[in-house]
């Protein structure tokens, strides 16, 4: 491990970060910077990922972060994927904060790294759309007039100042995409053809806007090639992440709807270019009066009909590398509509972080905020059960294993969050049910099996419980986890009434959590006290 060399990235639970890592992960001692912390990451814990929380945008944090690598070792390359993008069309101040200043302090602190590269993710959408029967190429400007594209126009300017200290290399890449989507406009899109609303069949102009999209995977593979062969790229070399050409919508509505309801898919209808702008400016009036606009705005109108079409040619000589036929867009599409069709809950789940967060569902919103602590949700669960006072109350479970208590541990959590994000209680019930069965059994009493369920409980609470998004949530959040976990306990009692008769503990005899019991105080004892009304049935 200490011969791998290092390599640095920022936004490092972003989209590609999460897939560029499992792909580097055995060739690199990967350093990863983000702004969330590792647990909201989706970066398992057992990986070999040093994880430094820090905010791009606050220069004082970035420094001492910056210090700390540098005397640790350096890196030898940097990827610098952090970045603001929306679809809203106004000039968010975040877009300067991160896409600029924070740049800015990066590209600071690298000074003490001893980069040999520093590599720039930017992206076709900073390019204007060429006129027609030309291409995007290599050596385009990114002089597209929305407010990103001005953003990563000053970021690619910005790299030369420090052609001294470490040269750079720029890619600049085309619309990602999954399996599940994850590209906000084209989820957007398939969730109305997919429909039955009244715009089901709109396509704006002819339907021929197209713009070039690649697979995730494929991106983060090119990463992986660029750091493989730095040695022909030229400092400040602009390369293209993308196929040649471009992917129109009404390619993507017929490939949709040709897997969604099969032959014959029924034909678009056309909004002549003219009516479009004014028909967005109309549906934008109404869900601004109604407090919900939709996705499409009217400064889309611009691009009805237009082509982004790309020409990577210089890319693929310069690297020996082209995307994968099998991973192209509409090759791709069977797989996103079957997904779309067998799990549309994690379909929507791993789109609406891409959207805006108060456009999910309620229980949606709690899974993610569930899904984001796990891990520290699964330790906190574990510190309650090793305290001395519960290990006395729970003398079978001290005659598991290490192994068995973490399989459990993590078992229990992940048939919660399944409860939660389908909104089937019956799922953790069925899971309790097996759990009661399996531990009466083994000579454990239905009052530890109900402990170790209301400790659970009390995890979730404290580890949520200061996030904004639990306060946004309240009681949905009370009532969606504590119901839950309730319903379980009542299985609980269910099996062992049937496998032991009366020689189970009573509801009444299982004894209340004691927030004494916990090492330090709850910090809010109104909580604690909720708790035990909420589970006081139990």
């Amino acid at each position: 491990m200490t011969t791998r060399p290092r390599l640095a990235l920022t936004g490092a639970s972003g989209f590609v970060a999460r897939y560029l890592m499992r792909a580097l992960k055995t060739r690199y001692r990967l350093v990863a910077l983000d702004r969330h912390p590792r647990v909201e990451s989706q970066i398992p814990q057992g990986e070999e990922v040093e994880w430094h929380q820090v905010d791009l945008g606050d220069p004082d944090q970035v420094r001492a972060v910056f210090r700390r690598v540098a005397a640790q070792g350096g890196a030898e390359v940097l990827i610098h994927l952090a970045a603001h993008y929306d679809f809203t069309g106004e000039a968010d101040p975040e877009y300067r904060r991160t896409n600029v200043d924070g740049l800015r302090h990066v590209l600071e602190g690298c000074r003490q790294l001893r980069l040999r590269r520093f590599v720039f993710a930017s992206s076709l959408a900073a390019c204007p759309f060429p006129p027609p029967g030309e291409a995007v190429t290599e050596e385009t400007a990114p002089d597209a007039p929305h407010v990103y594209a001005r953003t990563k126009k000053i970021g690619e300017a910005m790299l030369a100042e420090y052609a001294d200290s470490f040269p750079s290399v720029i890619v600049r890449f085309a619309a990602l995409f999954s399996d599940w989507c994850e590209y906000p406009p084209l989820y957007h899109f398939l969730g109305t053809w997919l429909s039955s609303r009244w715009n089901a069949r709109l396509l704006g102009g002819r339907g021929r806007s197209a713009i070039p999209y690649l697979h995730v995977r494929d991106a983060a593979l090119f990463l992986r090639v660029v750091l493989e062969r730095l040695d022909r790229l030229a400092p400040g070399e602009v390369v293209i992440a993308s196929p040649d050409g471009a992917v129109c919508f009404k390619e993507l509505y017929l490939a949709a709807l040709h897997e969604h309801l099969g032959p014959p898919v029924p034909p678009p209808l056309y909004i002549p270019r003219l009516l479009c702008r004014p028909g967005m400016w109309a549906v934008d009036q109404l869900g601004r009066a109604f407090g919900e606009r939709p996705f499409e705005r009217p400064w889309m109108a611009d691009y009805v009909d237009r082509q982004l079409v790309i020409d990577a040619s210089r890319t693929r000589r310069l690297l020996g590398w082209r995307p994968r036929p099998r991973l192209e867009i509409l090759r791709r599409m069977p797989f996103l509509i079957e997904n779309f069709k067998t799990d549309p809950v994690e379909w929507h789940r791993r789109n609406a972080q891409f959207m805006l967060l108060r456009q999910m569902r309620p229980d949606l919103r709690i899974y993610q905020l569930l899904l984001d602590h796990r891990e520290k949700i699964v330790w906190r669960f574990r510190e309650l059960l090793e305290r001395p006072h519960v290990r006395k109350k729970m003398p079978h479970y001290q005659l598991l294993t290490e192994d068995e208590r973490q399989w459990s541990h993590r078992q229990i959590l992940r048939n919660l969050l399944h409860a939660v994000r389908t909104r089937r209680k019956g799922l953790f019930m069925a899971y309790c049910r097996d759990v009661a069965e399996r531990r009466a059994r083994s000579g454990f009493d239905s009052s530890e099996v109900i402990y170790a369920l209301r400790l659970l409980h009390q995890a979730c609470q404290e580890v949520v419980s200061g996030t904004p998004e639990a306060a946004e949530l309240g009681d949905e959040l009370r009532r969606t986890v504590s119901q839950t976990i309730r319903f379980g306990i009542d299985q609980v009692e269910m099996v062992f009434e049937a496998i032991r008769g009366n020689s189970f503990a009573a509801p009444d005899q299982v004894e209340p959590i004691d927030p004494g019991d916990c090492k330090e105080p709850l910090s809010d004892s109104a909580r604690s006290e909720a708790l035990e009304s909420e589970l006081a049935e139990v």
